[in-house]
C-alpha cells in the first residue's frame, strides 16, 4: 500500500532518530515495512501510556538472558522508542518469517520458546493470606449465583409448553455446562485447601496475545517472539489460557495437537500441583456459555433467535472440544502420580 505524502514524511522524521533515511514504505496490518539505506526494518507503534510497561518487560527479559525476541532497536540518543503524534513508535528489524515446516512442529517450537521464556523471568512475590481468601471467596461467589442462575432459567425453559429453539437447545445442553461449573468449583475447592497457607506466588513475563502470527522464524530456521504490547508479569497460566480456548473455537475434535503442545511446554516449565489445579479450574469454567445464556435471558430480542442458536451451539463446540482437554491433563496427571507412587525396584 503506497504512502501518502503526509505518512511518509511522518516516517522520515520517526527514522531520523535512527539516522536512517527512507527509501520505500509497505503497510502490512499494524506494521511499517521500511527500507531505508541499512536495510529493511519494522515499525510499530503503541499508546505512550502501555508504553513503558512494555518497554520494561522485554528488558527485563533481555537482563535475564532470553534473546528470543525480535530486538527493539534504540535511538541515536539511547531511547526505545520516539513519541510521535501521541503515539510511541518503536523500530525492529524485518523478519522474513522462511519457516516452513509443519504446523504441529511450529506449535511445539513456539510451547518450547515460552516455557523458556517464562523459566528465564519466573520471581516468587509475596502474597497475603488475605488477598488469597478473598480471591477464592469472591469467586465462589460468583460461580454459584452462575449456578444458580443456569438452574432457574432451565426451570422456565421446561415451564413453557412451547420451547423457542434457543430454550430447547439450551436444555438439552444443560447438564453438560452443569458438569463443567462443578468440576472448575471442585478443582477450584481442591486448589484453595493446598495453597490456603502459601505466602508466595510464582509470576512470568507473559507474552500477553500467544499466537503462531507472533512468532517468527529467522532464515536460519530460529523462531522469535513479536508483539510484546500485552506482556506483563503474571502467572504463567496467563498465556496458556487464551491460546487453548482460541485453539478449541472449531467444529467438535478431540486436540491431541493441543494436549501435545501443552505438555511440550510443561516439559521445560512444570506446574507445580496447585499451579495445575488453579489451570484446570479456569479452563474448565463454562463462562462462555453462560453469558450467552445470559445475553439471551436478559433480551432476548438484541438480535434473531437464528443468531443466538448458532452462537449457544459453537459455543457448545468449544465446551466439549475444552472438556476432551480437560479429561485428558487430568488422565496424565493422574497417570503420572501413579507412577510417582509405585515402589522402586532394588
Amino acid at each position: 500500500m503506497e504512502k501518502s505524502e503526509n505518512q511518509w514524511q511522518d516516517i522520515e522524521s520517526i527514522l531520523d532518530n535512527y539516522s536512517l533515511k527512507v527509501q520505500y514504505c509497505e503497510k502490512f496490518g499494524t506494521i511499517d515495512k521500511i527500507y531505508t539505506d541499512k536495510g529493511v526494518f519494522a515499525l510499530k507503534n503503541i499508546q505512550p501510556h502501555s508504553g513503558m510497561d512494555f518497554i520494561r518487560n522485554v528488558q527485563m527479559l533481555y537482563q535475564r538472558g532470553y534473546n528470543r525476541i525480535v530486538p527493539i532497536y534504540i535511538t541515536m540518543d539511547g531511547r526505545y522508542g520516539v513519541l510521535y503524534n501521541g503515539r510511541l513508535h518503536y523500530l525492529m528489524p524485518w523478519l522474513a518469517n522462511a519457516e516452513s515446516g509443519e504446523r504441529n512442529e511450529k506449535h511445539k517450537q513456539m510451547f518450547r520458546e515460552l516455557a523458556r521464556m517464562h523459566t528465564l523471568s519466573v520471581k516468587d512475590v509475596s502474597v497475603k493470606k488475605e488477598e488469597r481468601e478473598s480471591h477464592y471467596d469472591k469467586t465462589i461467589e460468583q460461580w454459584t449465583k452462575q449456578k444458580e442462575f443456569l438452574e432457574e432459567f432451565v426451570e422456565k425453559c421446561e415451564r413453557n409448553w412451547y420451547m423457542s429453539p434457543f430454550q430447547l437447545m439450551y436444555c438439552s445442553y444443560f447438564v453438560d455446562i452443569s458438569q463443567a461449573l462443578s468440576y472448575s468449583v471442585k478443582k477450584l475447592n481442591e486448589w484453595y485447601e493446598k495453597s490456603k497457607d502459601d505466602t508466595k506466588l510464582r509470576t512470568v513475563v507473559t507474552h500477553g496475545k500467544l499466537s503462531t502470527q507472533h512468532f517468527l522464524f529467522d532464515d536460519r530456521g530460529y523462531g522469535y517472539f513479536i508483539n510484546f504490547e500485552n506482556a506483563k508479569v503474571a502467572p504463567p497460566h496467563y498465556d496458556l489460557l487464551p491460546f487453548l480456548v482460541r485453539s478449541s473455537k472449531t467444529y467438535p475434535v478431540q486436540s491431541n495437537d493441543c494436549i501435545d503442545w501443552l505438555y511440550t511446554y510443561f516439559k521445560f516449565f512444570s506446574f507445580k500441583e496447585e499451579e495445575m489445579l488453579l489451570f484446570v479450574s479456569y479452563l474448565a469454567h463454562p463462562g462462555y456459555m453462560i453469558r450467552i445464556v445470559e445475553d439471551y435471558h436478559r433480551n432476548p430480542s438484541k438480535q434473531s433467535e437464528l443468531k443466538f442458536v448458532q452462537q449457544l451451539q459453537r459455543n457448545y463446540w468449544l465446551l466439549k472440544n475444552i472438556e476432551y482437554i480437560v479429561m485428558r491433563i487430568e488422565e496424565i496427571e493422574q497417570q503420572k502420580k501413579a507412577a510417582q507412587q509405585q515402589p522402586q525396584s532394588s
